[in-house]
């Protein structure tokens, strides 16, 4: 599921999902996560994992709780941050895992809470999968900068909505071999004008122009 950016300044308004729908959470300090689809309630941990039949959710305050034997799972409706990434989570969680009792985010991550200060991996451009230290944007308070394989480049830009507008864009001029150039021909025409934002699963951003698009994680 994608995430317009608009979206992630509500994420505060966001809810539990309905009890049919698929549900994560998970936490740091150890790593885990519980997962409920399919009718299973699925623990998972750097030492090992296992699953239950899930219970169904009863309502709690301002979220749900779903109990088992062994696990229990409380998910309320708060905006939560990973402590590891920007990422924004529409729920804070609290489990019991055989006695031990865990802390976390829960619900689909919703991407920084706003742009500005975000630094980004760009992977793919247009389609193509690409990889490496040249491949990167950085959105600043009024200002983006990056590098789509070759030559560095910089200029103003403004959001609104969803629309990121970027200002004119200047790069340095160096000759690089290979699809380098290529690439980065691509990701200056979709910069060139404005693009659509959206945030979606693992906190991808997707920059749509022109019918052409960039995707991004977060570095």
């Amino acid at each position: 599921m994608r995430v317009p950016v608009l979206a992630l300044l509500l994420a505060g308004c966001a809810t539990v999902p309905a009890e049919d729908e698929p549900y994560r959470a998970l936490g740091n300090e150890p790593f885990w996560s519980i997962t409920l689809a399919n009718g299973r309630m699925t623990y998972d941990s750097p030492e090992g994992g296992f699953s239950v039949p899930a219970p169904r959710g009863q309502e709690l305050g301002d979220g749900r709780i779903w109990e088992t034997r062994r696990i229990t799972l409380q998910a309320s409706n708060q905006e939560c941050g990973d402590g590891m990434s920007d990422n924004r989570y529409p729920q804070t969680v609290r489990a019991v895992v055989d006695g031990r009792e865990l802390s976390g985010c829960g619900g689909a991550p919703q991407g920084p809470a706003t742009l500005a200060g975000t630094r980004w991996a760009i992977i793919e451009i247009d389609g193509r999968a690409v990889d490496g230290e040249a491949y990167w944007l950085e959105i600043g308070e009024d200002r983006i900068s990056g590098q789509a394989g070759c030559n560095r480049f910089s200029g103003p830009y403004s959001l609104g909505g969803d629309t990121l507008s970027p200002g004119p864009l200047a790069a340095t001029r160096m000759a690089c071999p290979g699809e380098r150039m290529e690439n980065e021909g691509q990701a200056l025409a979709i910069l060139g004008g404005p693009v659509a934002v959206e945030i979606g699963e693992g906190g991808i951003m997707t920059l749509t122009g022109d019918s052409r698009t960039l995707r991004l994680r977060p570095r």
